[in-house]
């Protein structure tokens, strides 16, 4: 295969596809048509956000043979939204078009145990290690348990995200307990740590070795969900920055890696840092990016696999990004769905709203966002309060 890039054409058309039709993938579509390509979308849902704004839409399964070979037949190179799309599918793709990112990234990503042991691996080089864990596949391993691991978190080495997949827990009891509950599968026991606030690093890199890093998110998240992003941290000190893009860069080298990957730290009481988790695709916390940086994290992940040269990060404008949930479809307790009052948001200054194509609000789903940039850090946070007053959320 040759490693020219893929450039945009007219006639006959540049096709990128995308494993995945959820928002993530829709914001990719819409990125990568206003730079001149057309988008082939891979999901076994008809009726899908990316699906919606796609060229094209292959109704099929993750692991469907016929569609994974329709969408390599159309497609010049293939990227994934999400991290749970199976390696195996990823690899058979790779046999025909360029996959960024690829099997092996993804996979790694995909398993709580292989992640920590890969940041294990590379701590010698990111200066970061993960907080002390453990692997608990039989209740033998609950008996096993150090004390220093207690409290501490039991999470599903599979299929997490959101807060889904975990539990705390303060005694082996409860270990005992959650466990079961998980129906016993795999999970991995992780130390409690004290935590101060949480950041997250966006990083890409290209086919060529070249990377970039974004500037340090810091987020707050509630019931495991994201509630808002602010760029920059306030809590962020220059050498915190230092380390997490530092740490971020070695990480992303050390993988191989070809695409946007963020990558998710905890902030210590001390000032430590703490690897967490990483998402080989764009994040939720990086959609700050379309607003208020040169290159948005989406832009970003069509120059990686279509082997362009990587876009400016730099950030033009202070940002809080809010994430929408179906909650403010609702007026307290009650079943009745009424529509937000979009307009009043959108009277605020710097207010940019992102809806997703999605016609079931639920408590609990990520529906769109809103991210205010401003000339100031205050004055956006001053715009967030303000929405959050008009949606009747509670800060």
């Amino acid at each position: 295969m040759s490693d020219s890039a893929f450039l945009p054409s007219a006639d006959p058309s540049t096709w990128l596809g995308v494993m995945g039709g959820g928002q993530l993938g829709r914001m990719f579509a819409q990125a990568a048509q206003a730079m001149g390509y057309k988008v082939a979308v891979l999901e076994p849902s008809a009726d899908c956000p990316a699906g919606q704004v796609a060229e094209r839409l292959v109704e099929a399964g993750y692991e469907d043979a016929a569609g994974l070979d329709q969408l390599a037949a159309q497609c010049a190179a293939v990227t994934t939204e999400f991290e749970n799309v199976p390696a195996a599918s990823l690899s058979r793709l790779a046999e025909r078009v360029f996959v960024a990112p690829n099997a092996h990234g993804v996979s790694v990503a995909q398993d709580r145990i292989a992640e920590k042991s890969f940041f294990v691996a590379c701590a010698a080089k990111s200066g970061v290690m993960p907080a002390p864990h453990k692997v608990i596949a039989v209740d033998a391993d609950i008996d096993a348990i150090g004390d220093d691991l207690l409290p501490g978190i039991l999470k599903t080495v599979r299929m997490g995200y959101d807060g889904k997949g975990q539990v705390r827990v303060r005694t082996r009891a409860d270990v005992r307990a959650a466990f079961e509950s998980m129906g016993q599968v795999t999970c991995l026991l992780e130390q409690m740590l004290p935590l101060a606030y949480e950041v997250s690093v966006l990083t890409a890199r290209g086919a060529d070795g070249a990377s970039v890093v974004y500037p340090i998110a810091e987020n707050v998240h509630r019931d495991g969900i994201l509630f808002t992003t602010t760029v920059p941290g306030p809590n962020v000190s220059s050498e915190c920055a230092r380390k997490a893009q530092d740490a971020a860069r070695a990480i992303v080298a050390e993988l191989g890696y070809v695409g946007v990957l963020c990558i998710e730290f905890f902030v210590l009481t001390d000032g430590s840092l703490v690897v967490n988790e990483m998402a080989p695709r764009p994040h939720n916390s990086g959609h700050y990016t379309i607003d208020a940086c040169v290159t948005s994290q989406f832009a970003q992940q069509v120059r990686a696999m279509a082997r362009l040269p990587l876009g400016d990060c730099r950030q033009h404008s202070p940002a809080v990004m809010l994430n929408i949930l179906g909650d403010v479809w609702f007026e307290g307790d009650s079943d009745t769905v009424r529509e937000p009052a979009w307009d009043q948001v959108l009277a605020l200054p710097g207010a940019n709203l992102h809806l997703y194509g999605k016609s079931d609000p639920r408590r609990g789903r990520k529906m769109g966002h809103v991210t205010f940039v401003a000339p100031t850090l205050a004055q956006a946070r001053q715009q967030l309060q303000a929405a959050c007053a008009i949606l009747g959320i509670e800060l």
